[in-house]
């Protein structure tokens, strides 16, 4: 049997990460700080208190929970009134999706974007085409932490032997790891350097539809 798979959203069915990083940028801006891309791009999924506290410290900052609430709601106001209409999905992926469907694999979309924005950015075509969808506002706690991805298989009702992860940030690469997955990472927004703890990085979506089509062992 080929294996599940579990899809991170951001930098990989979507090519929504530059304008998600502008946001932030905009946001920590609003709060006076200058945060670089790069650093944005290699938090993607966990800024917050626990997993981003060195961007701020670097800026001379010593973030507060109330910090990282302000922050977050500045991020959402600026991508949901200046961005996200701009985001849509990576081409082919729809199809490819649809492929693999036909094959009868089971698929779960796994990301730290709450409900209501993944409902505002996904088209209605491509939430249809996954089996179990986990936002990061349906776990206890977020990427790095295992919780996102052992709630992903959970809802397709497979184990970790039976399915395999496709990230392309380090924390999605760890939380699919911490759970036991394998993991497939794509350099839609990082270099193959900072993706070194996946199993497997591939340089576009052509190579990985590929590898997906043809299981884990390829």
């Amino acid at each position: 049997m080929k294996p599940g798979l579990l899809f991170d959203l951001d930098g990989v069915i979507l090519d929504s990460m530059p304008w998600h990083v502008r946001a932030w940028q905009e946001a920590f801006g609003t709060l006076g700080l200058k945060v670089p891309e790069e650093a944005i791009y290699l938090h993607e999924g966990a800024i917050e208190l626990e997993t981003a506290r060195k961007i701020f410290e670097d800026q001379g900052v010593e973030p507060t929970p109330e910090f990282f609430r302000e922050a977050f709601r500045l991020q959402k106001k600026i991508f949901t009134e200046k961005y996200r209409h701009r985001v849509r999905p990576f081409p082919g992926v729809e199809e490819e999706l649809r492929a693999l469907k036909k094959e009868g694999r089971r698929l779960a979309l796994v990301t730290s974007s709450h409900r209501e924005i993944l409902n505002e950015v996904l088209p209605r075509s491509l939430a249809s085409l996954f089996d179990f969808i986990v936002t990061g506002d349906q776990v206890p706690r977020r990427k790095p932490h295992p919780d996102p991805y052992l709630t992903g298989l959970a809802g397709l009702g497979l184990t970790r032997e039976e399915a395999l992860a496709v990230e392309n940030a380090p924390a999605g690469i760890r939380s699919a790891r911490s759970a036991g997955l394998f993991c497939i990472a794509i350099t839609t927004t990082l270099s193959p350097e900072h993706l070194r703890e996946a199993d497997l990085v591939v340089e576009d979506h052509a190579r990985l539809f590929g590898v997906l089509r043809n299981g884990r062992n390829l």
